[in-house]
C-alpha cells in the first residue's frame, strides 16, 4: 500500500549499497525541499533503532543491510524511503494546496494515535515481538520526521474522508456493507490436494472422469490430509488465514477444486488444489473484523488511485545518490541507483578496443 492509505503509512524495502554521510541535494516536492543531511538523519534512526525497525518492517518486511562500509544503508532501502517521503509531502501539499487543509491539534493527536494503532496491529498481524511500544518507535524518530509523518497521517486520512468512493468506517455502515456481501463471509470448511507436477495430467483426467475430491485427495494427493479424502479445517472471518482461504476457493462452486496454484513446499514444487466443502453463514459479531477489514482495503484501491494521479502531476527531484524517479508498473516511483554488473567492468577494455575500429 502506498503512502496515501490511511491504513498503511510507512512501507520499506531493500538491498545494494548507499552512504549515509557527505552533502547531497536530497529530495524535492514541487518546491518543497527536504535535505540530504535530514533524510540522512532518517535512514540512520530507521537503520540503528531495533524498535523502529522492528515496527516498520511489520508493515513491509525490509532488510536494511548494510551498504559498501561503516555508517551505510542499502541503497534499495534508502530508494524505498525516498519514495515513501515524496508520496507523504505530495499528499501533505495537496491536503493543504486544493483542500484548503489545515489540521488543528486534536486532529494531529488523532493522527498520532491512528500510527500507533498501525504499527500495533502490524506488528501483532506478523507476530513480531517488538522491544517496547508503538509509541516509543514514534518517539524515536527525530522531530522533523515524526511531524512529518504525524501530518502526512493526518492529510491522508483527510483526504481519504473526501474522495467520492470512500466507505464510512461507522457501525452502521459496517452492517450494511455485512448484509449486503454476505457469503463472502461464509465460514469455509475446506479440502485439499498437494499434486507433483508429474501426476498433475492425471489427477486433471480423473477429475475430469467424476471423481470426487475425496477421491482425488486420497489418490493424488501428497499432503498428510490424504488419509481423510484432503480434509483441511474449517476458516472463519476471525481466522488469520480466512482471507488467503477465501481467495483459494474463489466463487467455485461446493465440493469442486479451484483453479490450482503452483507453489513450493520445503524445497518441492507442487500443484495446489483446494475445495470449499461447507458455507455456513457467520454472524455479523464474528465477521465484523473481517468486514472493517475489506472495507479498508476498497477505500486503500480508491485511495490509490488518487496518489497516483497526484504524484504524476507533481514536480519531483531526487539526488541520484538516493535514488532515480521513474515509472513502472504501478505508476511513479524512486529506483535504486544502478551499479554495473562486474562483468561489464571487465569486459571494457574489449569494448575499447572494438570502439577503436570506428576511429
Amino acid at each position: 500500500m502506498r503512502r496515501l492509505v490511511a491504513l498503511i503509512v510507512l512501507a520499506l524495502a531493500g538491498a545494494a549499497a548507499f552512504g549515509l554521510s557527505g552533502a547531497s541535494s536530497g529530495l524535492g516536492v514541487n518546491g518543497a525541499a527536504l535535505s540530504g543531511n535530514t533524510f540522512r538523519a532518517e535512514l540512520t534512526a530507521i537503520s540503528s533503532t531495533p524498535s523502529l525497525q522492528c515496527y516498520l518492517t511489520a508493515l513491509d518486511p525490509t532488510d536494511f543491510a548494510q551498504g559498501g562500509g561503516a555508517g551505510t544503508i542499502a541503497a534499495a532501502g534508502a530508494a524505498s524511503w525516498a519514495d515513501l517521503r515524496i508520496e507523504a509531502i505530495s499528499i501533505t501539499q495537496y491536503a493543504k494546496r486544493y483542500l484548503h487543509y489545515h489540521p488543528n491539534a486534536a486532529a494531529l493527536a488523532a493522527a498520532k494515535l491512528s500510527l500507533e494503532s498501525e504499527l500495533t496491529q502490524a506488528a501483532a498481524a506478523k507476530s513480531y515481538h517488538c522491544p517496547g511500544t508503538a509509541a516509543q518507535a514514534l518517539a524515536v524518530m527525530p522531530s522533523e520526521m515524526r511531524t512529518a509523518e504525524v501530518l502526512a497521517q493526518a492529510s491522508s486520512l483527510y483526504l481519504v474522508s473526501k474522495l467520492d468512493q470512500t466507505l464510512p468506517l461507522t457501525p452502521k455502515a459496517e452492517k450494511a456493507y455485512y448484509e449486503s456481501h454476505l457469503a463472502d463471509y461464509d465460514t469455509l470448511c475446506v479440502s485439499i490436494a498437494l499434486v507433483l507436477p508429474s501426476r498433475e495430467a492425471a489427477f486433471n483426467q480423473a477429475e475430469a472422469q467424476g471423481k470426487t475430491v475425496a477421491q482425488l485427495a486420497l489418490k493424488f494427493s501428497s499432503d498428510p490430509s490424504a488419509a481423510t479424502g484432503g480434509a483441511y479445517g474449517c476458516y472463519a472471518p476471525t481466522s488469520s488465514s480466512y482471507a488467503s482461504v477465501r481467495s483459494d476457493v474463489g466463487t467455485a462452486t461446493l465440493d469442486t477444486f479451484s483453479t490450482p496454484q503452483e507453489i513450493t513446499d520445503q524445497g518441492v514444487d507442487y500443484v495446489l488444489y483446494v475445495a470449499a466443502t461447507k458455507r455456513t453463514v457467520t454472524p455479523y459479531a464474528k465477521a465484523k473484523n473481517a468486514v472493517l477489514s475489506d472495507m479498508q482495503d476498497a477505500n486503500a484501491s480508491a485511495a490509490n488511485s488518487e496518489e497516483e494521479t497526484i504524484l504524476y502531476h507533481s514536480a519531483i527531484a531526487v539526488d541520484p545518490a538516493f535514488g532515480r524517479w521513474g515509472l513502472n508498473t504501478n505508476g511513479p516511483t524512486v529506483f535504486a541507483p544502478a551499479v554495473p554488473a562486474k562483468d561489464d567492468v571487465n569486459r571494457a577494455k574489449s569494448l575499447t578496443a572494438s570502439a577503436s575500429a570506428y576511429h
